[in-house]
C-alpha cells in the first residue's frame, strides 16, 4: 500500500501563492506517476495537474493558465504544487494521487493511491 499525505493548504489572498506538498510512504515513489486534483464546494473533483514518474513530462488542466507548477522530488518522496496568482475560483480540497504506471493521465479514475487532502480558500 501507499500512503499519501498533502500539506501546504490555507487561507490566501487573491493573486498570493501557495506550495502544496504530498509525501509518499510505503512504495517506490518513482513508480509513480503522480497527480493533483481539486475539489470545490459543490462541485466535482477536477484534474489539475500530472507529471511522470522522473518528471520529464507534465500536463496541466486549461484552467492553470501558466500560474501552477508540478514538480517532484523523487529521493524525497514528495510531490508539489506551487501555485501562484491564486484566484477565489482555485478554492477547494486539493488533493494527489498516485497511479501506478508510466503514462500520463488526467482522469482520477485512472489514479490508484489518494491522499485526504488539503484545504485551500483563496479571498478575493
Amino acid at each position: 500500500q501507499v500512503q499519501l499525505v498533502e500539506s501546504g493548504g490555507g487561507l490566501v489572498q487573491a493573486g498570493g501563492s501557495l506550495r502544496l506538498s504530498c509525501v509518499t510512504s510505503g512504495r517506490t515513489f518513482s513508480d509513480y506517476t503522480m497527480g493533483w486534483f481539486r475539489q470545490a464546494p459543490g462541485k466535482e473533483r477536477e484534474f489539475v495537474a500530472v507529471i511522470s514518474r522522473y518528471g520529464g513530462t507534465t500536463n496541466y488542466a486549461d484552467f492553470v493558465e501558466g500560474r501552477f507548477t508540478i514538480s517532484r522530488e523523487n529521493a524525497k518522496n514528495t510531490l508539489y504544487l506551487q501555485m501562484d496568482d491564486l484566484k477565489s475560483i482555485d478554492t477547494g480540497v486539493y488533493y494527489c494521487a498516485a497511479r501506478f504506471s508510466t503514462f500520463i493521465a488526467r482522469s482520477q479514475k485512472d489514479y490508484h493511491y489518494w491522499g485526504q487532502g488539503t484545504q485551500v480558500t483563496v479571498s478575493s
